[in-house]
Order: structure tokens, then C-alpha cells, then sequence
């Protein structure tokens, strides 16, 4: 094993990553992962705030009075481990092999806060009188329902007149190599929880009942078939996506009462989550049907514009890997759709993502390394 190797196994974001993993703090449980990042963060000068909403803590953390406001943001909370047996390791004891790190949230996104907490750190070491402000946002509600989490602190933000100017999200953006990949916007999320209202009756008889089934089967044809739109600049084309359907009524000689069915929307800045719901109200409504549809959006599309922000975190990838990051809209939802809407410029720079939410999930320890130097090349670029 090299100096450097060694090294890397014994930097301080390494050592807090474990310290972070150790925790088992499944959505919402945090699990003394934010009281532990708010010690060291109190140490350097921080004010640390404890928002707790529901049963979800949640975590605000400043230093300085003045701006610009630079924020990182994260969460502490890791999907379920699923089936121990099938872990080579125990999820919740960090175990290192072959320069990989093991453990629940290593990847998403443990990783990034350990590099954050150590990035501040080593930068206010070499740059105490800094410009403008440092914040976080943590959050132990990103991968549960997410309502009493960060869109709960940002509103309480907003109603006392807080605002952040820029934000880096240390979700594992990353697919191939650390820095890859930097996400400039996410698409919006809408779902619809379609129920299609029939009479039962007997499948010999038609004519006496009303088969739900029959009734939706060419408003989905249609709605598969239509092309939503061709995308953007930075965005993909809108998909649409059936995620259940739900019909019967128990007995092979039986039509159902009704169908039950839940689709979704991924789409871009070229729709609104309003112009989405009428387009698809006027074409149920175009057909011979009798329905009830409730809607649950996740999120609106957001999409930070090339600036300061974005240069800064390119400048900072392609320092310490060679080559700038691909600027990317895609995958799914993450929490910089609560905080894109209050004006911030918002990316998200993490790990690579490949093991996320898997058995065995992992992130490479050298990766952890580098991502805290990209960070701190960050900061450099915006508060000194």
C-alpha cells in the first residue's frame, strides 16, 4: 500500500464518514448524526439550530452575518438495508477492502457530508475572515415523504427573511468517475391516482355492466402514444410512465366495479405542473369514461442558469481530475426542488452513484478524499 493510500484510509473525512455510518439512521431517524456535525461545526464558530418539524430533526448552521451566503445541504437519513444476510458485511459497521469503503449512506450521502464538515474546516483554517457566510442545511427527511424536511426549513427561512445565494448538494451525482457528472437541475415529478368507476357484472352479459377495464384501455393507448415534447437545451423529453394498475374483482367470470392506476409524469421546464394537469383532464374527458383523478406533485422542474456558481464548482472538479464536469438535468428528484423556487443557484456535486441504495453499498475512499478538495476549491472560488 502507498503513502498515499494510507494517508487517504486516515484523513479526517474518512474517519467521519465512518462515524456517520455507524449511525443507523433509516428515514427519519437521524440518529446523532447531525448533533455530532453540529459539535464540530459549533467549534468553528457556527450557530447551530435544531429544526425539528414532525418527527423528522432537521439542522441549520451558520457562520457569519453577511453575504453572499454560500450553503451546503444534505441528508443524514439512508434507505433501509434490506436483508442482512445478503450484505457481505455488516451495512452498519464501515468495513474497508480493497480501497473501497462499505456501508449504508457511504455513497448517499454520508460521503459528501464527512467532506463538507472537513472542507469548511481545513477552509476556514487558511481562511478564518472569509467573505460573506457558510451554511448547511441538513435534513433526516430526504429519502422519506420529504415534507418535514428541507422544505420545511426553507420556508421557515423564508417567513424571517433568510435567504441563501448558493447551494451544493453532496448527493452522488457522479456515475463513472468522481466529478463526471454535476447536476445543474432536476425535472419536475407529478403523479396521478386514477380511479375508472363500472359496474360489475357477469362476463357473459356486457351489456348489463360497465368493464372499467375496457373503458381506460385507449385512454392509455393514447396517453402512451403521445410525444409530451422534444426536451431543451438542458432538458430530456418529458416521459410519461405507468407505475400500477389494479382491477378485478376476484372471480375469472366477473368484470370489476373499477380500475385503480397510478402514473407519472417526469417533465422539463417546457411545462408547468398546471398546463400538465389540464392536458391530460381534457383528454379523459375527450373520452366516454367515468373517473376520479387526484394528483401528488413531488416537485417542480428547476434548472440553475451557467454563472458564478456553476463555474465554480466546474473549475473546481476540473482541477482535481483534469477534465470539467458534464452539466446534467437528468435522474430523479432531490431536495434542491425546495430550495431552487427561493431564487438559489443550486448543483448537486457528490460520489459515484452506481451501489446507491443497493447490498454492499460502497464509495471509494480515495473519491472521499478528493471530493472534500473539490469542495474546499469551492469555497475558495466564492468567499475569499
Amino acid at each position: 500500500m502507498s503513502d498515499t493510500e494510507t494517508d487517504n484510509q486516515a484523513h479526517a473525512a474518512v474517519t467521519l464518514l465512518k462515524d456517520l455510518v455507524r449511525r443507523p439512521s433509516i428515514t427519519p431517524l437521524d440518529e446523532g448524526c447531525q448533533a455530532l456535525l453540529a459539535e464540530r461545526l459549533t467549534k468553528l464558530g457556527f450557530v447551530c439550530e435544531s429544526m425539528p418539524f414532525g418527527d423528522v430533526i432537521n439542522m441549520w448552521a451558520r457562520r457569519g452575518n453577511s453575504e453572499p451566503v454560500f450553503c451546503f445541504a444534505g441528508h443524514t437519513d439512508v434507505v433501509p438495508p434490506g436483508a442482512l444476510e445478503d450484505w457481505s458485511t455488516d451495512p452498519f459497521e464501515p468495513v474497508e477492502k480493497d480501497g473501497l469503503l462499505y456501508g449504508r449512506g457511504t455513497a448517499d450521502m454520508k460521503s459528501g457530508l464527512a467532506a463538507m464538515i472537513v472542507a469548511i474546516e481545513e477552509f476556514i483554517a487558511r481562511c478564518p475572515n472569509h467573505k460573506g457566510s457558510i451554511a448547511l442545511l441538513i435534513t433526516s427527511d430526504e429519502e422519506g415523504r420529504a415534507r418535514d424536511g428541507t422544505l420545511r426549513v426553507m420556508q421557515a427561512l423564508s417567513e424571517r427573511g433568510e435567504s441563501i445565494d448558493w447551494c451544493v448538494i453532496g448527493e452522488p451525482s457522479s456515475e463513472k468517475r468522481l466529478g463526471d457528472i454535476v447536476r445543474i437541475g432536476r425535472r419536475g415529478s407529478l403523479s396521478g391516482i386514477l380511479t375508472v368507476h363500472g359496474i360489475q357484472g357477469h362476463v357473459a352479459y356486457p351489456q348489463l355492466a360497465d368493464n372499467p377495464i375496457a373503458r381506460f384501455a385507449p385512454v392509455l393507448a393514447e396517453l402512451c402514444s403521445i410525444e409530451w415534447d422534444t426536451g431543451n437545451e438542458w432538458f430530456p423529453p418529458t416521459s410519461f410512465q405507468v407505475v400500477n394498475i389494479e382491477a378485478g374483482a376476484g372471480a375469472p367470470n366477473v368484470t370489476p366495479a373499477e380500475l385503480r392506476a397510478r402514473f407519472n409524469f417526469r417533465y422539463s421546464t417546457v411545462w408547468t405542473h398546471e398546463a400538465l394537469k389540464k392536458r391530460v383532464t381534457e383528454l379523459f374527458d375527450e373520452h366516454d369514461i367515468n373517473y376520479t383523478l387526484d394528483w401528488h406533485l413531488s416537485g417542480e422542474p428547476f434548472l440553475t442558469e451557467p454563472g458564478r456558481l456553476i463555474e465554480a464548482v466546474s473549475s473546481a472538479v476540473h482541477a482535481e481530475v483534469g477534465t470539467p464536469p458534464e452539466l446534467s438535468t437528468g435522474g430523479g428528484t432531490s431536495d434542491g426542488r425546495f430550495i431552487s423556487p427561493a431564487g438559489v443557484d443550486v448543483v448537486e456535486l457528490g460520489p459515484v452513484n452506481a451501489s446507491i441504495h443497493k447490498i454492499d453499498e460502497h464509495v471509494r475512499i480515495d473519491d472521499v478524499v478528493a471530493l472534500t478538495r473539490m469542495y474546499g476549491r469551492v469555497l475558495d472560488e466564492l468567499l475569499v
